[in-house]
């Protein structure tokens, strides 16, 4: 059995828990897949999960989970994966998993394979794909030990949509796991997307993403102007960033976020490898550059070749009619 480790704050979930379903459920081969959600008041977002071709949803509603901690976390799951059992567990590569994950992986004494892409079978095992030197090399994992094992997908690895869903809603199974709240020793604190001026790209549906090609800051505006019209993000690759022309949260890359949404626009983005890795799982990629041979082309989905101060201002002027 796998079992998936879903994400919620305040009663939403985290789209990218269906990510790691439809992971999940490559990975299971038709064996059974469960999801596990944790918190205070889970009920509509275990409504929501069982939707999915999943064999049940298991659901621990403690009010000493309101607030997310890593020891409150490691306490409940530890405690679900000895009562289920499983022979995987999923989880999404988040910045909440990146915060508990080691510590109950560590707590169990089990293997953890992080910042997982893909899958392939070695042999007789399931080696799990994962990149190494900001993307220049992947590495083929296959973890050693006991199961189960913990790994956690890359967010755009797998798409939201590829998830399977059941032809009716899966059994919602209540666990009752005693919470001490004495025993949390850790203090809530702000989720990294409610940071000041922070923003998580990884939630966005729709981004439009600029790079060399804006030629100064003052042209950000124009790409602004375009987002506004989408209802998209604005993001940049690390160049942009590192010259302070948009603040690191806004970042896609190796270096920066990780993105899924369902329409990516690089606006001047030639497309090395360290941004890519950051952007190559949206449903959609258009593609703006006077440079017909520009890497970016080999992984659009639409490309326009061309000079984006004349494309841009068309666009937005279409959009808006």
């Amino acid at each position: 059995m796998i079992l998936v480790i879903g994400e919620q704050r305040n009663g939403t979930l985290n789209r990218a828990t269906w990510e790691a379903v439809a992971g999940a459920q490559q990975l299971a081969a038709g064996a059974p897949v469960v999801v596990v959600v944790a918190g205070a008041g889970v009920e509509r977002v275990a409504a929501e999960l069982a939707a999915g071709q999943v064999q049940e949803i298991v659901t621990i509603d403690s009010p000493a989970l309101d607030a997310y901690t890593p020891d409150g976390y490691t306490a409940v799951l530890a405690a679900a994966i000895a009562l289920l059992s499983p022979s995987v567990v999923v989880l999404p590569h988040t910045y909440q998993t990146r915060d508990f994950a080691p510590k109950l992986a560590a707590r169990l004494d089990r293997a953890l394979i992080t910042d997982v892409t893909g899958m392939k079978k070695v042999g007789g095992d399931t080696a799990f794909v994962r990149p190494m030197f900001q993307g220049k090399l992947t590495a083929d994992v296959v973890p050693q030990g006991p199961a189960p094992h913990f790994v956690t997908f890359q967010i755009g690895a797998f798409r939201a949509d590829q998830a399977g869903r059941g032809a009716t809603a899966a059994p919602i199974r209540p666990v009752a796991v005693n919470v001490d709240a004495g025993a949390i020793r850790q203090k809530p604190e702000a989720p990294f997307q409610e940071a000041k001026q922070s923003v998580d790209l990884s939630q966005a549906e729709r981004i439009v993403s600029v790079g060399r090609g804006i030629k100064e800051q003052s042209n950000i505006a124009l790409a602004q102007q375009l987002a506004d019209a989408l209802g998209a993000e604005l993001a940049a690759s690390r160049p942009i960033c590192d010259s302070g022309w948009l603040p690191m949260e806004r970042q896609v890359g190796s270096s920066g976020q990780t993105v899924a949404p369902k329409l990516y626009l690089a606006l001047g983005i030639s497309g090395a490898i360290q941004h890519l890795v950051g952007m190559k799982g949206a449903s959609t990629i258009v593609a703006i550059n006077k440079d017909p041979d520009a890497p970016i082309f080999e992984v659009a989905d639409f490309g326009i070749v061309g000079d984006l101060f004349e494309i841009v201002p068309a666009m937005i002027a279409a959009l808006k009619t």
